[in-house]
């Protein structure tokens, strides 16, 4: 398991977190929200995920059912993470804000089918 820090574009926000696979479970979800959104997530451990600065600098978007919680920078307006309504026990934390995360650099990077979720559960 890998810990690794995150941040927003203007620093007001910052996480750390444990990546169970690293920076390799790097994927891209083709729900309604994360379509628009267009970042990848990198998967960790909603136990271990820990605001070290900025917390309230986040704001919070949610939903439907209100399990995804997606957290967004009030200041610079970055996707920094979500719960994942899928497993509440992972979060997805945008590749881009991970140090050393760069999706350019990252190589082919899969799609999650999250326009099939089933539709009781449609955030």
């Amino acid at each position: 398991m890998t810990r690794m820090t995150a941040s927003c574009h203007c620093g007001a926000v910052e996480i750390e977190a444990e990546f169970p696979q690293g920076l390799a479970s790097a994927a891209r979800c083709d729900c309604s929200f994360c379509i628009r959104r267009g970042a990848a997530a990198v998967t960790a451990t909603t136990e271990s995920l820990r605001v070290l600065k900025g917390s309230d600098n986040l704001s919070l978007y949610t939903w439907g059912t209100q399990t995804a919680k997606h957290y967004f920078c009030k200041t610079c307006g970055i996707y920094v993470y979500h719960q994942r309504r899928s497993d509440p026990d992972e979060c997805g934390v945008n590749l881009g804000c991970v140090e050393g995360g760069n999706p350019r650099t990252h190589g082919t990077i899969p799609w999650n089918d999250g326009v099939n979720h089933p539709s009781d559960r449609s955030d």
